[in-house]
């Protein structure tokens, strides 16, 4: 690399500042996008099937990933890394599109509104007392209920469990091709993030997908040609239907995971990146805030659902990654995955579901940081985590156990532990669990 273009890069990131050098930022970059480019194979499949046009969502996915990554490493200068959400993508597909009637332009309307709602938040104060007003203990139940859907959605996909007129689900037929194929990825990738193995979750995708295409279970379409067009998704939103009041709670929700996801993220990649000060507070908070909110707003413009900052990131972090150089090579090798349409258009459902229960698995880990010691925290944060999959509604799950936590807290006169902004936020969750 010429003395010009590392005077530019150095002046732009800092680089000798936070002790890194060009080369240790790439290798970072790389490392941090093979652990999160199975979201070009698994987001497309998921919101497939809320009615979207597969190759304009894998379009949509590709670049609103390189463009909040760009904008987080350029404008924040932050080693983060963001593309459509795990969990999200799910609320999105089987939850909020089925209620507006498989309108899914509606949906984005939502998401649209949640990101411009987001914005304003990270540009005001308002934004640390949100996060502070929902219960730690919530926020654990929050993560793993989300796990434990997409845990769901990864062994329906499978065929590993299916429903049934009694007993509402039941064991499906282990001995299906899908089935067998998901089993044995989901055991390879857990030993090959066990060994460390960068892209374990893309090369067990691709791997599963190799097995069956060689066993003559899937066609391959391909591997490498031009992106397929955007213009089924691009600018489809329906924000006008979205300003509709019966919708609010939805955006909340939208909204509320999002903030949540990527405050815990930022916070967690801060710490590991050694950039929490003396008082313990994230340099530039603000301005990471605004690239992820504004990527959320760009990726619904685009065609898909929250685009959000990626935990993933600490392995760019642990590979030496400190500036937002790490994220802009995320985001150029995102736009470079747009010529691998084909590729993951073969990608059956059954190869992104070890992936899905691999995530959920990862997620779960958040309940031992629960206070098992009081009853009342610890009860409607499995509440939340129990009720998110079990009525396949991520919106569902958080307010019953909004609800729960207040109810409890006031039987066991604990109030004091409650503040308005939580009582105010389960009784909304009241009302509309009650009316609907």
């Amino acid at each position: 690399m010429s003395d010009g273009s590392s005077g530019i890069l150095e002046r732009l990131f800092a680089l000798t500042a936070n002790g890194t050098t060009v080369r240790t930022e790439i290798l970072a970059g790389i490392t941090t996008f093979l652990t999160m480019a199975y979201i070009i194979f698994v987001n497309p499949s998921i919101l497939a099937q809320a009615g979207m046009d597969f190759g304009a969502v894998f379009v949509a996915t590709c670049i609103a990933a390189a463009a909040g990554s760009l904008i987080m490493g350029l404008y924040a200068n932050y080693p983060v890394a963001l593309a459509p959400g795990m969990g999200l993508n799910a609320y999105f597909a089987f939850t909020v599109v089925p209620q507006f009637g498989g309108d899914w332009r509606l949906a984005l309307g939502c998401v649209f509104l949640s990101g411009i709602a987001f914005l304003a938040l990270s540009l005001s104060p308002l934004r640390e007392w949100l996060v502070n007003a929902i219960p730690r203990s919530l926020k654990y139940g929050i993560g793993a209920g989300i796990g434990y859907f997409l845990a769901l959605i990864g062994l329906q996909n499978a065929g590993i469990v299916t429903a049934h007129p009694v007993t509402l689900v039941t064991l499906g037929n282990l001995g299906a091709h899908g089935a067998l194929l998901a089993m044995a990825g989901f055991v390879a990738l857990v030993a090959l993030y066990f060994r460390r193995v960068p892209g374990a979750i893309m090369l067990t995708i691709i791997g599963v997908t190799a097995a069956a295409v060689l066993l003559g279970l899937q066609p391959l379409q391909g591997v490498v040609d031009m992106p397929p067009s955007l213009a089924p998704t691009l600018f489809e939103m329906n924000i006008r239907g979205a300003f509709e009041i019966g919708f609010v709670t939805i955006i909340f929700v939208f909204l509320l995971v999002d903030l949540l996801d990527t405050t815990g993220t930022l916070v967690s990649v801060g710490q590991r990146a050694g950039m929490v000060d003396e008082d313990g507070k994230l340099p530039r908070l603000r301005k990471a805030m605004v690239a992820d909110s504004t990527a959320t707003a760009i990726g619904a413009a685009l065609g898909t659902s929250t685009t959000t900052s990626y935990i993933e990131s600490t392995a760019g972090i642990e590979t030496g990654g400190r500036t937002g150089l790490m994220a802009v090579t995320v985001g150029v090798l995102f736009l470079a995955s747009l010529f691998l349409a084909p590729l993951a258009g073969t990608v059956p459902a059954y190869a992104t579901a070890p992936a899905l229960v691999f995530v959920a698995c990862l997620m779960a880990r958040s309940l031992a940081d629960i206070s098992w010691d009081d009853i009342t925290e610890a009860v409607p944060a499995m509440v939340t985590a129990l009720a998110i999959p079990l009525t396949y509604s991520i919106s569902s799950g958080i307010g019953l156990g909004i609800i729960a936590y207040a109810g409890i807290k006031l039987a066991s006169g604990r109030w004091r532990d409650l503040n308005w902004a939580i009582a105010l936020i389960a009784a909304a969750f009241a009302v509309k669990l009650a009316l609907q």
